[in-house]
């Protein structure tokens, strides 16, 4: 569940590619950096010896179409937690569109294989627990760089959890079954980044923990941040 929570926030990060910010130093959020650089820089070489490798081979080997097709059902599952934080949220309009994305997808969709639900217009959310506490003015505190789970905050980090409960591992018993899923989803979400990797510059560090705070401030706020010029 911890490895899944990881993915969660690794596509948060290419999500933020798409999202206009200004590269600047973020230190008043990031008071513990002496902490959080060599956790980053252990992640980072578990990634570069261990989790890009295998995503490589994965899209090496995987026709587009199934590639594509996999993810699809992966994101179809992230669908309950957009629908449980919708709700949390107050906001019947999304929570309804989560729910017919639910149910074309799963069903004319073969179980998410197939985005049903986009082709016929309704755009997918992208919500979790963190993002509700932040809705009804939680602060997102300090920045953590979390061990194996990637970049955070004091408020994003036990959020996790609580979104855990909405995915399907805590509910499969059978542990090969389990693992497999999970590696899958590991892997798949991994290969989903390698072409968003091309667009860091500067220093790595700075660059991912400023594009993480400014998404994260984006998505609280569903897009409506206020000019500062």
């Amino acid at each position: 569940m911890r490895w899944s929570n990881h993915l969660a926030q690794l596509c948060v990060f290419a999500s933020v590619l798409l999202v206009p910010f200004v590269a600047q130093a973020a230190s008043e959020d990031d008071p513990w950096e002496s902490i959080n650089r060599p956790i980053y820089t252990f992640n980072d070489v578990v990634d570069t010896y261990a989790l890009k490798p295998l995503a490589q081979g994965y899209q090496f080997v995987t026709p587009q179409f199934l590639e594509d097709g996999i993810h699809n059902m992966f994101r179809n599952v992230g669908d309950v937690t957009n629908l449980a934080n919708n709700i949390l949220q107050a906001k019947p309009a999304a929570a309804g569109v989560d729910t017919a994305r639910l149910i074309f997808n799963t069903t004319f969709g073969l179980l998410g294989f197939i985005d049903v639900g986009t082709k016929m217009g309704l755009q997918r959310s992208d919500e979790d627990f963190g993002q509700t506490l932040g809705y009804w003015g939680v602060g997102s505190g300090p920045y953590v760089m979390l061990p194996l789970l990637g970049p955070s905050t004091l408020r994003d980090a036990p959020s996790k959890y609580v979104d855990g409960y909405t995915g399907p591992y805590p509910y499969i018993h059978d542990v090969p079954v389990r693992n497999s899923i999970f590696g899958l989803n590991i892997v798949d979400t991994r290969a989903s980044l390698l072409s968003a990797e091309k667009l860091i510059s500067g220093d790595k560090y700075t660059f991912i923990r400023n594009a993480y705070l400014q998404n994260r401030e984006f998505k609280v706020k569903d897009g409506q941040i206020e000019d500062d010029f």
